[in-house]
């Protein structure tokens, strides 16, 4: 029984992350204004609480004390869980503003949502390339179905981390700023998300370091953390 319910666990939290991944998509395609109060204060509680939880769940020191109570194999799908739903809070009560700062039409419009499902595109690749299945849970999840034992995650760096140490963060910076209706609420949904991305993958390079050790520590030495800095860098070079 006990293994009958893992089995259906590690299959509805597969279930959750796919139905959260689309109304995501729909969340952050933004929407015009609307008539009515928006509450700035109701929302930014709610662009904090979800990367707070977020960034709290991936401290080391937080997983290890956790782990004492949650199996190996089912953290990354109480990890995958947490985000969903905390991410589905925001979405579900997030409050649209009553007044624009911008909203674009015809061509810029289009190339805005352009870039929009370009950024989906490169953050599925960016997962793909850091093991997507270690992101959504599945696979620690899979190999307890098999009952084998579960592989330590390598580190190898390869397609766009080769170039940037993080891509996913990019494309998740391009999704927030990305929208032809840039909305009061959504200003302020850019303007905290922005700072938890970067205050994101900052925390990311001290985790890897902490698991990683030196190696991550002469990855970090030579590649950039953005696009922006690699090319600074080339530019100090020449």
């Amino acid at each position: 029984m006990l293994r009958f319910l893992g089995i259906t666990v590690g299959i509805l939290v597969q279930v959750l992350f796919a139905v959260t991944s689309y109304y995501n998509y729909v969340f952050l395609k933004g929407s015009p204004p609307r008539a009515g109060r928006c509450a700035l204060a109701w929302d930014a509680f709610l662009a904090v609480q979800f990367g707070v939880v977020h960034s709290l769940l991936l401290l080391p020191g937080v997983k290890k004390k956790l782990v004492q109570f949650i199996s190996p194999a089912f953290y990354g799908l109480f990890f995958c869980t947490a985000a969903c739903l905390t991410l589905i809070f925001t979405m579900s009560q997030w409050q649209v503003g009553d007044w624009a700062i911008w909203q674009l039409s015809g061509w810029l419009r289009l190339g805005v949502q352009t870039l929009y499902l370009m950024c989906w595109g490169t953050l599925f690749y960016s997962l793909c390339c850091a093991g997507f299945g270690f992101h959504t849970g599945w696979l620690p999840w899979w190999y307890w179905v098999q009952e084998k034992p579960i592989p330590r995650r390598p580190f190898q760096p390869r397609g766009a981390f080769s170039l940037i140490r993080h891509p996913a963060y990019m494309s998740f910076l391009g999704l927030v700023w990305f929208t032809p209706d840039m909305t009061s609420d959504r200003a302020l949904l850019v303007a905290i998300w922005t700072v938890y991305i970067f205050l994101g993958s900052y925390l990311k390079d001290l985790r890897l370091i902490h698991y990683v050790g030196d190696a991550y520590r002469e990855y970090r030495a030579g590649v950039p953390a953005y696009v922006r800095m690699a090319r600074s860098r080339a530019a100090v070079r020449t």
